[in-house]
Formats: structure tokens, sequence, C-alpha cells
């Protein structure tokens, strides 16, 4: 395990990366372990995740990223979704608290109503926007879990949402939020990083 001021500061998007370099199983399985407890509002778990390896369907990707040269050298494709309607499973994952006896009936009544009220009251702009706060929270995670695993990525939201919904058969439920390429960096694409603004620009105390 590395530490996480390494991998923060190590992590970069990689916009080429070295073809034909398989990501072992048991790295995918190590990196979805430790990013189930990611944040999400309520616990809902809003992000799903789909591993793009198969070469028929990862050509869709690359032509629903508007052809960019990226996913092709990538080992991976990783779509990040946002389940508009993840608050209808809120009792699946709250029932086992109260199983346990963590929530007693009343807590667990309240809650129900509370996220039921909240989602469907504010209706389906906020599902949206809820799908898309928390799957993107998710997502820096598996970037960072990746990078500590040794894998880079670079996170794209440029692409055709359409095409990846059908491409990979999406419910209506799920939107697209990212496109996650995947694999070992083309260090000889590395550029020199970016200016980054110092902290007095962009905090404020108040």
């Amino acid at each position: 395990m590395n530490n996480l001021i390494d991998v923060v500061r190590n992590r970069r998007s990689a916009n080429k990366f070295i073809e034909g370099v398989k990501i072992p199983n048991e790295d995918y399985t190590a990196i979805f372990k430790e990013l189930s407890l990611a944040p999400s509002a309520f616990n809902l778990q809003h992000a799903n995740y789909y591993v793009v390896e198969d070469e028929v369907i990862k050509e869709k990707m690359y032509l629903a990223s508007h052809k960019q040269h990226k996913v092709q050298t990538a080992s991976s494709v990783v779509i990040v979704t946002g389940n508009k309607k993840a608050y209808k499973e809120a009792d699946k994952i709250y029932e086992g608290t109260l199983m346990l006896g963590i929530l007693q009936q009343f807590e667990y009544d309240y809650m129900m109503d509370m996220i039921n009220g909240l989602y469907e009251g504010w209706g389906e702009s906020f599902q949206h926007d809820e799908a898309l706060r928390n799957a993107s929270l998710s997502s820096m995670l598996f970037m960072l879990l990746a990078k500590d695993k040794g894998w880079d990525t670079c996170p794209m939201n440029y692409f055709k949402n359409d095409e990846i919904k059908d491409a990979l058969n999406l419910p209506d439920s799920e939107e697209p939020v990212l496109m996650i390429t995947m694999g070992k960096a083309d260090e000889e694409s590395t550029k020199i990083r970016g200016f980054r603004k110092p902290a007095s620009d962009f905090v404020t105390f108040l």
C-alpha cells in the first residue's frame, strides 16, 4: 500500500497507454472491494461500474468517445453510471441494520419516509443530479485506488450518451457519468503537469 499523499501527487490523467497490457482480475477485485466504502448520500451507493475489455464493445466505446485515441490503447474502458432510482433500493440497504437491532423500527420507517419524500418530492432533476454527484465521488476514489495498485487512468466526459447506453444496454434508470480509460501510461507521452492554482486562489475562509 502506498502513502496517500504519494498516490494523490503521482496520479495523472494518461493520454496514451501501453497497448496489450492485461489488468489482473485480482486487482479489479481489490479495487472494487475498497471502492464500496465510497461516500454516498444516505448510503444509497448510486454508482455502477462497467469494465469493458471485450474488443468489440471497446470499439463501440471508441466511437462513442468521438474516436479519442486513448480509448484504443487502454487496457480497459470503465463506464461509471449513476442510478437515478437508487432511492428505491433504500429498504434493501437498511434492512440489515434493522434486523441487527442497530436501527429500531420507528427509526427505519422514518429513514424510508425521509428518503422517499426527498427524492420523489424534489423530482427527476434532483434524482438526475444526485446520480451524477454521487457517482462522481465514487469515480475519484476509483482512480486513486487504481493508482495505488499501479494503474493509470483518465476520466472523460466527452462522449455520446445514447451510444454508451445502447452498447451497454443500460436501463433507463442509469445515467452515464464518466468514461475512465485504464492501463499503464506510455510515459513518453507524459507532459509536465500544467499550472495548478495556489490554494489562496480557490479557498475562502469565512
